[in-house]
């Protein structure tokens, strides 16, 4: 790996140096927190949370701060998506519109660090082709350990067996981490959390909003509300197409099961800063 250089605890210019991992409650960044333990011990660790996280997040994140010996700062105490919410009359985050990553994921990031001279630490592997998250601050440096050292898939998932971590009791229904109610979940995924959390799911709901008069609908999913999603039938349609979907999947080589989308128009890649 090319760990940073620098000579000492102050950066040349006077500023002071931090190293700082940002974590996702995900399976890449807590990989990496692993990884990186005893290679930078004076790493810190962050975690931006929204006050709309999973339980099984944050229990994960218990088990890994246990893990770490180190505690894991969590950034945006106030906790106020209903406030930016409320602001924006009920407009939704999207993947066109992603205001939550920006104001309660990216905004308290940037806060913690300041005008420090910061390295981020981002788990991106070396099986992946895109970048994580890149601040426009000339003060934060991007540092990718597992492309530099060439971790893939299979050496993720080895150090969290080696661990005793394993991966989060999320990923039994969900693909990625994030907000219970994140607009890249899949069908299938908003099926899991109706089965798994129904009071989660009930809240979800009460966020979606309907214009009778301009006929306008803010809802999680562009084709269909969640009231229309939960329906019985329609929901056994959704587990039987992603079951037909994942009896195809076997026919390819190298799949990496957690990252099986499901229908065609939830295939956009989420928001790495919340998902990695």
């Amino acid at each position: 790996m090319n760990l940073p250089n620098y000579t000492g605890p102050l950066h040349p210019e006077g500023q002071k140096v931090r190293h700082i991992l940002c974590l996702s409650g995900g399976k890449d960044s807590t990989a990496l927190a692993l990884y990186m333990r005893d290679k930078v011990p004076e790493m810190e660790y962050a975690f931006a949370d929204t006050g709309e996280e999973l339980p099984e997040t944050y229990d994960y994140l218990a088990m890994l701060e246990a893990y770490l010996g180190k505690p894991i700062v969590r950034l945006n105490p106030d906790r106020l998506f209903k406030h930016h919410l409320d602001i924006r009359k009920g407009f939704l985050p999207s993947g066109r519109q992603r205001w939550c990553t920006e104001l309660l994921k990216i905004k308290p990031f940037e806060d913690f660090i300041g005008d420090d001279f910061v390295y981020s630490y981002v788990g991106i592997r070396a099986d992946e082709n895109r970048s994580g998250y890149i601040s426009s601050k000339a003060n934060i440096i991007p540092v990718l350990p597992f492309k530099d050292d060439g971790l893939e898939y299979k050496d993720v998932m080895q150090l969290l067996d080696d661990s005793g971590l394993g991966l989060p009791k999320y990923y039994e229904w969900r693909s990625r981490s994030g907000c219970y109610f994140c607009f890249y979940q899949q069908r299938n995924e908003w099926v899991g959390l109706k089965e798994r959390h129904p009071d989660l799911f009930e809240k979800a709901k009460t966020f979606e909003r309907f214009d009778d008069e301009t006929g306008t609908r803010f809802t999680w999913n562009q084709r269909e509300s969640l009231s229309e999603l939960e329906q019985p039938e329609r929901m056994a349609q959704i587990k039987a197409d992603h079951q037909l979907r994942l009896e195809r999947q076997k026919n390819f080589v190298s799949a990496d099961l957690l990252d099986i989308l499901g229908d065609d128009d939830d295939s956009e890649t989420g928001c790495l800063i919340c998902h990695l």
